[in-house]
C-alpha cells in the first residue's frame, strides 16, 4: 500500500478532492503583514486554515475520505482517533454525510476540543496516549462494530484532501520560493508537497515541528521512520511519536528540510499573530511563523508561504500560554 500511494497519488487526486469539497469546505483567506515581512526579511503570505470549518485544515481530508465511502460503510459508521482537530473533522463530516462517528480521544486532550466533538454528535472513547496504542484500540472497535477507520493522516484520500489547502494557496499567490508547513503525522505536508511541487517544482517545501517532537527531522536524517515516543509539547496537534508510513514515503522525496521550534518560540509566534494581525492560532498552527520569527528559517528577499493549520484553542488555555 505504501508504494502504491507513492506512485499513484498525484495532483489529479488533489484536484478531485477539491471538487468534492466544493460547497463544503471554506476557501480560507491569505493574509499578509508588513511587520512580519520586516521581521523575516522576506515577503510572507499566511494561509489561514484557522478559519476553516471546525477551525482547522483537518476537515478537508476527513470529508474527502468519508465522501468516498459506500452506502454500506456509511450505514455501519466510522471510527477515528485524534487529540482534537481530526476528531472534530470526522465528527462533522460524518454528520454531514448521515453516518455515525466513534472517536478515540486521549484523556489529556484539550477539553474544548472534546466538547466540540461531542457537539457534532460523535461518541467519544477516552484513552491514555502514553500507555495505550490508539491504532490498536481503533482496530478493536472496527472489528466489533464494523466501523470504517478514518486515520488522521496515513490514508490516500486524507492526504489528497489536505493538499487542497496548498492548491488554493498557490492559486491565489502564484509561485512561491518556499512553503512552510507544520508536520505532525505528515499528512498536511504530503498533500501540500504533491500539490505545490507538481505545479511549481522549484518551490522549496520546508516542514516545521516542535523541538521536543522532532521525529521527522530525525527520520529524515536516519533515512527511515524513527519513533521518539509521545513528546511533551504545547503543540498537541504535532505530538506524533513517528511519521506516518505513507506520508514519510511522500515527504522524504518532496520535502527539502525540517526546522524545529521550541515551545517558547511557538508562544512568541502566537502572541505576534494575535497582537499584530488580530488572529487566534493554536500552538500547532503557529510553528511556521515561529520558525521565521526565531530565525530558524532564513530566506531573505524570497516569497514565502506559511500554512497556519488551525486555531482551536480555548480562551483559558490561550491566556495561560501567553500570560
Amino acid at each position: 500500500m505504501r508504494h502504491t500511494v507513492q506512485v499513484t497519488l498525484t495532483l489529479d487526486d488533489v484536484r478531485a478532492a477539491a471538487l468534492r469539497l466544493t460547497g463544503q469546505a471554506h476557501r480560507t483567506p491569505v493574509l499578509t503583514s508588513r511587520t512580519l515581512d520586516e521581521r523575516a526579511g522576506a515577503e510572507v503570505f499566511l494561509k489561514c486554515e484557522n478559519f476553516q470549518r471546525i477551525g482547522a485544515f483537518k476537515f478537508r481530508g476527513a470529508y474527502n475520505a468519508l465522501s468516498q465511502l459506500s452506502p454500506e460503510q456509511l450505514a455501519r459508521g466510522v471510527c477515528a482517533y485524534s487529540s482534537g482537530n481530526h476528531a472534530q473533522a470526522v465528527a462533522l463530516a460524518a454528520s454531514l454525510l448521515g453516518t455515525k462517528a466513534t472517536i478515540l480521544m486521549p484523556i489529556d486532550a484539550p477539553e474544548s476540543k472534546v466538547e466540540a466533538v461531542r457537539g457534532y454528535g460523535a461518541d467519544i472513547r477516552r484513552f491514555d496516549r502514553y500507555t495505550e496504542d490508539r491504532a490498536a484500540l481503533a482496530a478493536d472497535l472496527a472489528e466489533q462494530h464494523g466501523f470504517t477507520i478514518v486515520p488522521p493522516y496515513d490514508h490516500p484520500a486524507v492526504i489528497a484532501g489536505q493538499g487542497t489547502a496548498a492548491l488554493e494557496f498557490v492559486d491565489e499567490t502564484g509561485r512561491l520560493d518556499a512553503m512552510l508547513v507544520p508536520m505532525g503525522g505528515g499528512g498536511l505536508m504530503a498533500g501540500s508537497a504533491i500539490a505545490t511541487t507538481s505545479l511549481f517544482p522549484d518551490t522549496a517545501m520546508i516542514g516545521v515541528e516542535p523541538a521536543a517532537g522532532d521525529d521527522h527531522q530525525r527520520s529524515f536524517a536516519a533515512g527511515e521512520r524513527v519513533d521518539i515516543g509521545v513528546p511533551q509539547t504545547i503543540a498537541d496537534g504535532l505530538a506524533a511519536p513517528t511519521p506516518g508510513e505513507l506520508t514519510f514515503e511522500i515527504n522524504r522525496r518532496l520535502v527539502g528540510e525540517v526546522a524545529t521550534v521550541t515551545d517558547d518560540e511557538i508562544r512568541d509566534a502566537m502572541r505576534f499573530l494575535f497582537d499584530r494581525m488580530k488572529i487566534v492560532v493554536e500552538p500547532s498552527g503557529a510553528v511556521g511563523v515561529a520558525a521565521l520569527l526565531a530565525g530558524k528559517v532564513r530566506l531573505p528577499g524570497r516569497r514565502i508561504g506559511v500554512l497556519l493549520s488551525g486555531g482551536n484553542i480555548a480562551t483559558e488555555r490561550f491566556c495561560l500560554l501567553l500570560g
